[in-house]
Protein backbone atom coordinates (compact mmCIF):
# COMPACT_ATOMS: atom_id res chain seq x y z
CA UNK A 1 0.00 0.00 0.00
CA UNK A 2 2.91 2.54 0.79
CA UNK A 3 4.89 1.64 -2.44
CA UNK A 4 1.74 1.94 -4.29
CA UNK A 5 1.04 5.67 -2.71
CA UNK A 6 4.77 6.75 -3.08
CA UNK A 7 5.02 5.61 -6.84
CA UNK A 8 2.13 7.38 -7.01
CA UNK A 9 3.48 10.41 -5.66
CA UNK A 10 6.15 10.30 -7.50
CA UNK A 11 4.98 10.29 -10.83
CA UNK A 12 2.79 13.44 -9.74
CA UNK A 13 5.95 15.33 -8.84
CA UNK A 14 7.16 13.77 -11.99
CA UNK A 15 4.20 15.53 -14.20
CA UNK A 16 4.87 18.84 -12.35
CA UNK A 17 8.51 18.70 -12.93
CA UNK A 18 7.98 17.86 -16.50
CA UNK A 19 5.05 20.93 -16.88
CA UNK A 20 7.40 23.28 -15.63
CA UNK A 21 10.56 22.03 -18.42
CA UNK A 22 7.90 22.39 -21.02
CA UNK A 23 7.23 25.48 -20.20
CA UNK A 24 10.53 26.58 -20.11
CA UNK A 25 11.65 24.82 -23.09
CA UNK A 26 8.62 25.60 -25.32
CA UNK A 27 6.70 28.81 -23.90
CA UNK A 28 7.54 32.01 -25.92
CA UNK A 29 8.23 35.84 -25.38
CA UNK A 30 10.28 37.01 -21.96
CA UNK A 31 10.18 33.41 -20.64
CA UNK A 32 11.96 31.48 -23.18
CA UNK A 33 14.51 34.78 -23.78
CA UNK A 34 15.55 34.33 -19.95
CA UNK A 35 15.94 30.65 -19.89
CA UNK A 36 17.98 31.26 -23.02
CA UNK A 37 20.05 33.78 -21.09
CA UNK A 38 20.26 31.98 -17.96
CA UNK A 39 21.29 28.27 -19.34
CA UNK A 40 24.28 26.91 -17.83
CA UNK A 41 27.19 26.17 -20.21
CA UNK A 42 27.30 22.55 -21.56
CA UNK A 43 28.56 19.51 -18.62
CA UNK A 44 26.40 20.87 -16.13
CA UNK A 45 24.01 17.91 -14.12
CA UNK A 46 20.48 19.29 -13.53
CA UNK A 47 19.52 16.27 -11.52
CA UNK A 48 17.11 13.42 -11.86
CA UNK A 49 13.94 15.39 -12.29
CA UNK A 50 14.73 17.15 -15.14
CA UNK A 51 14.12 13.80 -16.66
CA UNK A 52 11.00 13.42 -15.23
CA UNK A 53 7.32 14.07 -16.98
CA UNK A 54 4.81 11.28 -18.30
CA UNK A 55 6.06 12.66 -22.41
CA UNK A 56 9.68 11.75 -20.95
CA UNK A 57 10.43 8.74 -18.84
CA UNK A 58 8.18 8.89 -16.05
CA UNK A 59 5.77 7.27 -16.71
CA UNK A 60 4.09 4.51 -14.54
CA UNK A 61 3.72 1.90 -17.51
CA UNK A 62 5.81 0.72 -20.73
CA UNK A 63 4.00 2.33 -23.19
CA UNK A 64 5.93 4.16 -25.13
CA UNK A 65 6.64 4.50 -28.56
CA UNK A 66 10.11 4.06 -29.69
CA UNK A 67 11.72 3.97 -26.24
CA UNK A 68 9.70 2.53 -22.55
CA UNK A 69 9.13 6.10 -21.35
CA UNK A 70 9.20 4.56 -17.35
CA UNK A 71 12.80 4.49 -16.79
CA UNK A 72 12.53 6.76 -13.76
CA UNK A 73 10.25 4.37 -12.43
CA UNK A 74 12.68 1.72 -13.29
CA UNK A 75 15.61 3.09 -11.63
CA UNK A 76 12.96 3.64 -8.98
CA UNK A 77 12.55 0.14 -8.42
CA UNK A 78 12.48 -1.69 -4.89
CA UNK A 79 14.25 -4.46 -6.54
CA UNK A 80 18.29 -5.11 -8.02
CA UNK A 81 17.09 -2.80 -10.97
CA UNK A 82 16.90 0.26 -8.62
CA UNK A 83 20.26 -0.20 -6.72
CA UNK A 84 21.26 2.86 -8.57
CA UNK A 85 18.67 5.07 -6.75
CA UNK A 86 18.95 3.82 -3.24
CA UNK A 87 23.55 4.06 -3.42
CA UNK A 88 23.07 7.38 -0.82
CA UNK A 89 20.41 6.03 0.79
CA UNK A 90 22.16 2.71 1.79
CA UNK A 91 24.73 5.21 3.48
CA UNK A 92 22.47 5.82 6.12
CA UNK A 93 22.44 2.36 7.00
CA UNK A 94 23.82 0.74 10.17
CA UNK A 95 26.77 -1.14 8.09
CA UNK A 96 27.56 2.15 6.25
CA UNK A 97 27.89 3.77 9.75
CA UNK A 98 29.88 1.64 11.38
CA UNK A 99 32.00 1.40 8.52
CA UNK A 100 32.42 5.14 8.55
CA UNK A 101 33.53 4.90 12.29
CA UNK A 102 36.00 2.82 11.59
CA UNK A 103 37.85 4.71 9.28
CA UNK A 104 37.10 8.06 11.41
CA UNK A 105 35.49 10.08 8.27
CA UNK A 106 32.43 10.95 9.81
CA UNK A 107 28.95 10.29 8.44
CA UNK A 108 29.44 8.37 5.37
CA UNK A 109 26.17 10.61 4.11
CA UNK A 110 28.64 13.25 3.32
CA UNK A 111 32.27 11.74 3.55
CA UNK A 112 34.05 12.29 -0.17
CA UNK A 113 34.98 8.20 0.62
CA UNK A 114 31.95 7.23 0.31
CA UNK A 115 29.88 10.13 -2.16
CA UNK A 116 32.06 9.90 -4.64
CA UNK A 117 30.55 7.02 -5.79
CA UNK A 118 27.30 6.50 -3.86
CA UNK A 119 26.21 9.88 -5.43
CA UNK A 120 26.14 12.16 -8.52
CA UNK A 121 29.16 14.64 -6.85
CA UNK A 122 29.75 16.48 -9.43
CA UNK A 123 31.39 20.50 -9.54
CA UNK A 124 28.74 21.74 -11.85
CA UNK A 125 25.46 21.59 -11.22
CA UNK A 126 22.40 23.14 -10.96
CA UNK A 127 18.65 22.85 -11.37
CA UNK A 128 17.19 19.88 -9.55
CA UNK A 129 20.74 18.00 -8.90
CA UNK A 130 20.47 16.78 -5.62
CA UNK A 131 22.97 14.34 -3.60
CA UNK A 132 20.49 12.18 -2.24
CA UNK A 133 19.39 11.34 -5.35
CA UNK A 134 22.05 9.03 -5.61
CA UNK A 135 23.55 7.37 -8.67
CA UNK A 136 20.79 8.91 -11.18
CA UNK A 137 20.54 9.45 -14.84
CA UNK A 138 23.62 12.28 -15.53
CA UNK A 139 25.83 9.42 -13.29
CA UNK A 140 26.08 7.79 -16.26
CA UNK A 141 24.19 9.26 -19.25
CA UNK A 142 26.23 12.67 -18.80
CA UNK A 143 25.80 15.89 -17.50
CA UNK A 144 22.61 17.07 -19.62
CA UNK A 145 23.14 20.92 -19.78
CA UNK A 146 24.17 20.71 -23.74
CA UNK A 147 21.82 18.44 -24.95
CA UNK A 148 18.33 17.73 -22.31
CA UNK A 149 16.45 20.65 -24.38
CA UNK A 150 17.20 19.13 -28.22
CA UNK A 151 16.71 15.27 -26.57
CA UNK A 152 13.19 16.07 -25.97
CA UNK A 153 12.50 18.35 -29.06
CA UNK A 154 11.10 16.60 -32.79
CA UNK A 155 14.62 17.79 -33.73
CA UNK A 156 15.88 15.81 -30.65
CA UNK A 157 14.55 12.25 -31.90
CA UNK A 158 10.82 13.18 -29.92
CA UNK A 159 8.87 9.97 -29.73
CA UNK A 160 6.97 10.93 -32.48
CA UNK A 161 9.83 10.96 -34.84
CA UNK A 162 9.43 7.86 -36.60
CA UNK A 163 12.36 5.14 -36.05
CA UNK A 164 14.97 4.61 -37.60
CA UNK A 165 14.95 7.73 -39.81
CA UNK A 166 18.21 9.88 -40.42
CA UNK A 167 16.20 12.73 -38.69
CA UNK A 168 16.66 10.44 -35.80
CA UNK A 169 20.01 9.14 -36.42
CA UNK A 170 21.29 12.86 -36.92
CA UNK A 171 19.99 14.11 -33.70
CA UNK A 172 21.33 11.26 -31.86
CA UNK A 173 24.31 12.18 -33.24
CA UNK A 174 24.46 15.76 -32.36
CA UNK A 175 23.34 15.02 -28.93
CA UNK A 176 26.43 12.96 -28.43
CA UNK A 177 28.57 15.74 -29.92
CA UNK A 178 27.05 17.67 -27.01
CA UNK A 179 28.32 15.65 -24.14
CA UNK A 180 25.45 13.08 -23.79
CA UNK A 181 27.67 9.63 -23.46
CA UNK A 182 27.64 6.90 -26.32
CA UNK A 183 26.54 4.20 -23.48
CA UNK A 184 25.61 2.01 -26.20
CA UNK A 185 29.26 1.44 -27.05
CA UNK A 186 30.51 -1.34 -24.92
CA UNK A 187 33.88 0.12 -24.16
CA UNK A 188 32.42 3.97 -23.12
CA UNK A 189 29.73 2.21 -20.97
CA UNK A 190 32.56 -0.05 -19.15
CA UNK A 191 34.57 3.05 -18.47
CA UNK A 192 31.74 4.77 -17.03
CA UNK A 193 30.82 1.16 -14.61
CA UNK A 194 34.14 0.63 -14.06
CA UNK A 195 34.90 4.06 -12.07
CA UNK A 196 32.68 2.68 -9.70
CA UNK A 197 32.23 -0.39 -9.93
CA UNK A 198 36.50 -0.82 -9.80
CA UNK A 199 38.14 2.39 -9.37
CA UNK A 200 39.55 5.46 -10.86
CA UNK A 201 42.39 7.53 -10.76
CA UNK A 202 40.12 9.92 -8.54
CA UNK A 203 41.28 10.67 -5.65
CA UNK A 204 38.51 9.37 -3.48
CA UNK A 205 36.42 7.22 -6.20
CA UNK A 206 38.50 4.15 -5.47
CA UNK A 207 38.19 1.49 -2.70
CA UNK A 208 40.87 0.96 -0.92
CA UNK A 209 41.89 -1.76 1.01
CA UNK A 210 41.01 0.43 4.26
CA UNK A 211 37.64 0.50 3.15
CA UNK A 212 37.30 -3.09 2.58
CA UNK A 213 38.75 -4.24 6.15
CA UNK A 214 36.37 -1.66 7.82
CA UNK A 215 33.66 -3.68 6.22
CA UNK A 216 33.03 -2.89 2.57
CA UNK A 217 31.57 -5.84 0.66
CA UNK A 218 33.58 -7.14 -2.15
CA UNK A 219 34.24 -5.54 -5.69
CA UNK A 220 33.53 -7.55 -9.01
CA UNK A 221 32.79 -6.32 -12.47
CA UNK A 222 30.81 -8.31 -15.28
CA UNK A 223 29.35 -6.04 -17.79
CA UNK A 224 27.08 -7.70 -19.56
CA UNK A 225 24.95 -9.20 -16.22
CA UNK A 226 25.28 -5.60 -14.25
CA UNK A 227 23.95 -3.97 -17.38
CA UNK A 228 21.02 -6.81 -17.73
CA UNK A 229 20.18 -5.82 -14.55
CA UNK A 230 19.75 -2.52 -14.20
CA UNK A 231 18.23 -2.52 -17.72
CA UNK A 232 15.41 -0.14 -18.70
CA UNK A 233 15.61 -0.05 -22.82
CA UNK A 234 15.03 -2.06 -25.92
CA UNK A 235 16.85 -2.77 -28.13
CA UNK A 236 14.47 -2.98 -31.29
CA UNK A 237 14.46 -1.35 -34.90
CA UNK A 238 14.88 2.10 -33.89
CA UNK A 239 17.61 1.26 -31.15
CA UNK A 240 20.06 -0.50 -34.11
CA UNK A 241 18.68 2.14 -36.58
CA UNK A 242 20.15 4.79 -34.05
CA UNK A 243 23.37 3.60 -32.05
CA UNK A 244 26.22 0.57 -31.89
CA UNK A 245 24.66 -2.44 -31.17
CA UNK A 246 26.38 -4.90 -28.79
CA UNK A 247 25.28 -8.43 -28.31
CA UNK A 248 25.68 -10.08 -24.95
CA UNK A 249 28.58 -12.06 -25.64
CA UNK A 250 30.61 -9.20 -27.39
CA UNK A 251 29.36 -6.73 -24.21
CA UNK A 252 30.92 -9.73 -22.21
CA UNK A 253 33.80 -9.73 -23.42
CA UNK A 254 34.44 -6.24 -23.73
CA UNK A 255 33.72 -5.94 -20.11
CA UNK A 256 36.19 -8.14 -19.18
CA UNK A 257 39.58 -6.43 -21.46
CA UNK A 258 38.41 -3.31 -20.29
CA UNK A 259 38.36 -4.42 -16.16
CA UNK A 260 41.68 -5.69 -16.98
CA UNK A 261 42.89 -2.22 -18.37
CA UNK A 262 41.72 -0.55 -15.29
CA UNK A 263 42.96 -2.80 -13.10
CA UNK A 264 46.57 -2.92 -14.65
CA UNK A 265 46.74 0.87 -15.29
CA UNK A 266 45.42 2.08 -12.04
CA UNK A 267 48.36 -0.34 -10.66
CA UNK A 268 50.90 0.78 -12.98
CA UNK A 269 51.06 4.15 -12.52
CA UNK A 270 51.85 3.11 -8.29
CA UNK A 271 49.77 6.58 -7.28
CA UNK A 272 47.71 3.83 -4.85
CA UNK A 273 50.33 2.52 -3.00
CA UNK A 274 50.48 2.52 0.73
CA UNK A 275 53.80 3.75 2.17
CA UNK A 276 56.24 0.70 1.63
CA UNK A 277 53.43 -1.46 0.18
CA UNK A 278 51.22 -1.72 -2.80
CA UNK A 279 47.40 -1.18 -2.36
CA UNK A 280 46.14 -4.16 -1.11
CA UNK A 281 42.82 -3.96 -3.05
CA UNK A 282 44.79 -5.06 -5.91
CA UNK A 283 45.31 -8.30 -4.79
CA UNK A 284 43.16 -11.46 -4.49
CA UNK A 285 41.30 -11.28 -1.24
CA UNK A 286 40.56 -14.83 -0.74
CA UNK A 287 44.31 -15.66 -1.50
CA UNK A 288 45.35 -14.69 1.86
CA UNK A 289 41.75 -14.30 3.87
CA UNK A 290 41.73 -18.19 4.74
CA UNK A 291 40.58 -20.19 7.94
CA UNK A 292 43.40 -20.72 10.57
CA UNK A 293 43.11 -23.24 12.52
CA UNK A 294 44.99 -25.33 15.56
CA UNK A 295 43.68 -28.13 14.90
CA UNK A 296 46.41 -31.05 13.80
CA UNK A 297 43.73 -32.55 11.48
CA UNK A 298 43.09 -29.05 9.59
CA UNK A 299 43.49 -29.06 5.97
CA UNK A 300 45.07 -26.11 4.25
CA UNK A 301 42.86 -24.98 1.62
CA UNK A 302 45.86 -23.15 -0.94
CA UNK A 303 46.16 -24.65 -4.16
CA UNK A 304 48.71 -24.02 -6.59
CA UNK A 305 47.60 -22.08 -9.48
CA UNK A 306 49.18 -21.94 -12.19
CA UNK A 307 47.91 -18.83 -13.92
CA UNK A 308 50.22 -17.29 -11.25
CA UNK A 309 52.38 -19.44 -9.71
CA UNK A 310 53.93 -18.70 -6.40
CA UNK A 311 54.50 -19.86 -2.87
CA UNK A 312 52.06 -19.85 -0.20
CA UNK A 313 52.25 -16.73 1.58
CA UNK A 314 52.81 -14.86 -1.17
CA UNK A 315 49.31 -12.60 -2.49
CA UNK A 316 48.40 -12.95 -5.95
CA UNK A 317 47.33 -10.10 -7.69
CA UNK A 318 43.37 -10.49 -8.61
CA UNK A 319 43.22 -12.66 -11.94
CA UNK A 320 38.91 -13.02 -12.16
CA UNK A 321 38.84 -10.70 -15.55
CA UNK A 322 42.20 -12.13 -16.74
CA UNK A 323 41.05 -15.57 -16.82
CA UNK A 324 38.20 -14.51 -18.57
CA UNK A 325 39.61 -12.20 -20.92
CA UNK A 326 42.10 -15.19 -21.76
CA UNK A 327 38.84 -17.64 -22.48
CA UNK A 328 37.30 -15.19 -24.92
CA UNK A 329 40.07 -14.53 -26.58
CA UNK A 330 41.17 -18.54 -27.44
CA UNK A 331 38.10 -17.87 -29.77
CA UNK A 332 37.63 -13.75 -30.57
CA UNK A 333 41.16 -12.73 -30.98
CA UNK A 334 43.41 -15.78 -31.50
CA UNK A 335 46.29 -14.02 -32.80
CA UNK A 336 46.15 -11.75 -29.40
CA UNK A 337 45.57 -14.89 -26.95
CA UNK A 338 48.88 -16.49 -26.48
CA UNK A 339 50.42 -12.82 -26.11
CA UNK A 340 48.26 -12.14 -23.54
CA UNK A 341 48.40 -14.98 -21.55
CA UNK A 342 52.55 -14.73 -21.67
CA UNK A 343 52.09 -11.12 -20.26
CA UNK A 344 49.46 -12.25 -17.54
CA UNK A 345 52.19 -14.58 -16.34
CA UNK A 346 54.97 -12.18 -16.67
CA UNK A 347 52.63 -9.54 -14.99
CA UNK A 348 52.34 -12.18 -11.95
CA UNK A 349 55.97 -13.39 -11.60
CA UNK A 350 57.14 -9.72 -11.59
CA UNK A 351 54.89 -8.86 -8.53
CA UNK A 352 57.10 -11.24 -6.42
CA UNK A 353 60.50 -9.20 -7.63
CA UNK A 354 59.97 -5.74 -7.01
CA UNK A 355 57.85 -2.74 -7.67
CA UNK A 356 59.28 -0.94 -10.29
CA UNK A 357 59.40 -4.56 -12.48
CA UNK A 358 55.35 -5.26 -11.38
CA UNK A 359 54.04 -1.46 -12.68
CA UNK A 360 56.42 -2.11 -15.89
CA UNK A 361 54.74 -5.62 -16.53
CA UNK A 362 50.93 -4.10 -15.70
CA UNK A 363 51.74 -1.20 -18.23
CA UNK A 364 52.38 -3.73 -20.92
CA UNK A 365 49.41 -5.65 -19.66
CA UNK A 366 46.97 -2.44 -19.79
CA UNK A 367 47.86 -1.82 -23.31
CA UNK A 368 46.98 -5.21 -24.53
CA UNK A 369 44.04 -5.40 -22.87
CA UNK A 370 42.88 -2.39 -25.05
CA UNK A 371 44.14 -3.81 -27.46
CA UNK A 372 42.06 -6.97 -26.90
CA UNK A 373 38.79 -4.64 -26.15
CA UNK A 374 39.21 -2.80 -29.43
CA UNK A 375 39.19 -5.72 -31.07
CA UNK A 376 36.39 -7.26 -29.40
CA UNK A 377 34.57 -4.17 -29.98
CA UNK A 378 35.23 -4.02 -33.62
CA UNK A 379 33.53 -7.38 -34.30
CA UNK A 380 30.47 -8.65 -35.58
CA UNK A 381 28.01 -10.83 -33.58
CA UNK A 382 29.28 -13.71 -31.63
CA UNK A 383 27.73 -16.71 -33.35
CA UNK A 384 26.34 -19.75 -31.34
CA UNK A 385 29.24 -21.64 -32.58
CA UNK A 386 31.58 -19.07 -31.49
CA UNK A 387 29.86 -18.75 -28.18
CA UNK A 388 29.91 -22.32 -27.53
CA UNK A 389 33.48 -22.26 -28.25
CA UNK A 390 33.65 -19.53 -25.20
CA UNK A 391 31.20 -21.71 -23.15
CA UNK A 392 34.51 -24.63 -23.46
CA UNK A 393 36.77 -22.33 -22.99
CA UNK A 394 35.57 -21.28 -19.56
CA UNK A 395 34.24 -24.14 -18.23
CA UNK A 396 36.34 -26.95 -19.09
CA UNK A 397 40.04 -27.56 -20.01
CA UNK A 398 43.27 -25.81 -19.05
CA UNK A 399 41.66 -23.03 -17.78
CA UNK A 400 39.69 -24.45 -14.66
CA UNK A 401 42.87 -26.01 -12.80
CA UNK A 402 42.99 -21.80 -12.23
CA UNK A 403 39.74 -21.72 -10.25
CA UNK A 404 41.52 -21.86 -6.83
CA UNK A 405 39.73 -18.90 -5.44
CA UNK A 406 36.75 -17.92 -4.66
CA UNK A 407 36.74 -14.37 -7.19
CA UNK A 408 37.80 -16.24 -10.53
CA UNK A 409 35.52 -19.39 -9.93
CA UNK A 410 32.37 -16.34 -9.36
CA UNK A 411 33.32 -15.11 -12.83
CA UNK A 412 33.56 -18.02 -14.59
CA UNK A 413 29.44 -18.74 -13.32
CA UNK A 414 28.41 -15.09 -14.20
CA UNK A 415 30.34 -16.17 -17.57
CA UNK A 416 27.91 -19.34 -17.77
CA UNK A 417 25.12 -17.48 -17.67
CA UNK A 418 25.81 -14.39 -19.81
CA UNK A 419 26.74 -17.04 -22.77
CA UNK A 420 23.84 -19.18 -22.25
CA UNK A 421 21.47 -16.08 -22.34
CA UNK A 422 23.34 -14.63 -25.70
CA UNK A 423 22.92 -18.88 -26.80
CA UNK A 424 19.08 -17.57 -26.23
CA UNK A 425 18.79 -14.39 -28.14
CA UNK A 426 20.36 -16.07 -31.04
CA UNK A 427 17.50 -18.51 -31.04
CA UNK A 428 17.91 -21.36 -29.24
CA UNK A 429 14.87 -22.31 -27.37
CA UNK A 430 14.34 -20.79 -23.77
CA UNK A 431 12.66 -24.18 -22.55
CA UNK A 432 15.25 -26.59 -23.58
CA UNK A 433 17.94 -24.74 -22.75
CA UNK A 434 17.05 -24.15 -19.14
CA UNK A 435 16.09 -28.16 -18.69
CA UNK A 436 19.08 -28.80 -19.80
CA UNK A 437 21.55 -26.77 -17.93
CA UNK A 438 19.67 -24.65 -15.18
CA UNK A 439 19.65 -27.26 -12.50
CA UNK A 440 23.86 -28.26 -12.88
CA UNK A 441 24.12 -23.88 -13.41
CA UNK A 442 22.10 -23.24 -10.08
CA UNK A 443 24.41 -25.87 -8.50
CA UNK A 444 27.20 -24.08 -9.39
CA UNK A 445 25.95 -20.85 -8.50
CA UNK A 446 25.41 -22.45 -4.60
CA UNK A 447 29.29 -23.08 -4.56
CA UNK A 448 29.80 -19.04 -4.98
CA UNK A 449 27.01 -18.10 -3.00
CA UNK A 450 29.02 -17.51 0.11
CA UNK A 451 32.77 -16.95 -0.22
CA UNK A 452 33.39 -17.61 3.17
CA UNK A 453 32.59 -21.68 2.40
CA UNK A 454 33.77 -21.74 -1.03
CA UNK A 455 35.48 -24.94 -1.90
CA UNK A 456 37.42 -25.33 -4.94
CA UNK A 457 37.04 -28.90 -5.72
CA UNK A 458 33.66 -28.99 -5.14
CA UNK A 459 33.33 -26.10 -7.36
CA UNK A 460 35.57 -27.36 -10.03
CA UNK A 461 33.21 -30.71 -10.12
CA UNK A 462 30.03 -28.20 -10.62
CA UNK A 463 31.73 -26.36 -13.28
CA UNK A 464 32.44 -29.96 -15.38
CA UNK A 465 28.88 -30.99 -14.77
CA UNK A 466 27.46 -27.26 -16.66
CA UNK A 467 30.08 -27.73 -19.21
CA UNK A 468 28.92 -31.30 -19.99
CA UNK A 469 25.27 -29.55 -20.55
CA UNK A 470 25.97 -27.22 -22.14
CA UNK A 471 27.64 -29.64 -24.86
CA UNK A 472 24.37 -31.14 -25.07
CA UNK A 473 22.86 -28.16 -26.33
CA UNK A 474 25.01 -27.88 -29.63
Amino acid sequence: MGGARASRVVGALCIAAATVVGAIVLGGGKAATAATETAPPPGVHLGVASCAGSTCHSRQVDSGVNIRQNELITWQDPGVAGAHSRAWTVLRTTRSQAIARKLGIGDPASAKECIECHSDTVAASAGKHQISDGVGCESCHGGSSGWLDSHRTVAGGRRDVPAGTSQAVAAHQANLERGLKRLEDPKVRADVCLDCHYGSSRRYQFVTHDIMAAGHPRVAFELDLFSSLQKHWDVDRDYVARKVYADGAKTWAVGQAMAVKRAASLYASGARNMGAFPELYFFDCHACHREISDDPSARPKWEVNPGRFRTAGQPPFNDENMIMVSAAAKVLAPGLAARFDAETKAFHDATTRSGQDSRQAAARLAATADQLANVFAARGEVSPGQAHAILDAVLAGEITRRYTDYAGSAQAVMAAETLVNHLVARGADRGVVDRAIRPSLNAAYAQVREPNSYRPEAFRASLTRVAQAARSLR
